[in-house]
This record gives structure tokens, sequence and C-alpha cells, in this order.
């Protein structure tokens, strides 16, 4: 299925043009927010994650007005969705994303992918 940022970067992309994305590995949004601020990590979250359905959640809400919305979503969407939207990837990165998650995961990931 993929998503269509994914179509709308291969439309305006030449053949052979290079993009570089940058997304959260969907894991980190499972966890409550404020719980996983203090370090506890407890499930609450189904992937994919939308913050419009957890507004509800005082942590979501402070971090929505200070950072913008989130929304995680599934690998596939990500990574095939780049795929079926025409692109090779040819490039992979995992990185830390600055939560009590860096211990255990990585959690920001990059993609470099040509446009066949």
């Amino acid at each position: 299925m993929g998503l269509l940022i994914w179509k709308e970067c291969a439309r305006v992309l030449k053949k052979n043009g290079v993009l570089i994305a940058g997304f959260g590995n969907p894991l980190q949004f499972i966890f409550h927010l404020g719980e996983l601020e203090k370090g506890n990590f407890v499930v609450k979250h189904k992937i994919p994650y939308s913050d419009l359905e957890n507004l509800d959640d005082e942590a979501v809400a402070r971090v929505c007005k200070e950072d913008g919305y989130i929304f995680g979503h599934t690998l596939t969407d990500q990574i095939q969705g780049q795929i079926d939207a025409g692109f090779a990837i040819v490039g992979f990165y995992e990185d830390t994303g600055g939560t009590a998650l860096d211990k255990f995961i990585y959690t920001s990931i990059a993609t470099r992918a040509i446009k066949l």
C-alpha cells in the first residue's frame, strides 16, 4: 500500500534523483509517552499510531502543542512504500532518538533511495 508521500516524492524527482528520508521506528510509539519520559515502559498503543487519537493524554497534548503531531506508520508503509513508489533503497541508517529506549534499540531510521 505505502504512503502517498512516497508517490509524490517519486513524481517530483527526476530519474536517478536521490531521496533521503528519516522517520521513527514505529516500535517507540507503542509506549505511553508520559511513562516513557519517566523511563517506564508501559505498552499502550498499537501501530499505526496517531497523536490525533490520543490527545486526551496530557503528555501527548503537550508534545503536539510544542512540536506538532506525530504519526507512527508501519515499516511496511515506510520502506516498502518507497519501493512501491519506484525507488531503490541503496542506504539504510539507524540511530538513537533521545528517549529511554536508546539503551535498548535504535528509534530513528534513515533511508537513501534512488528513483528508478
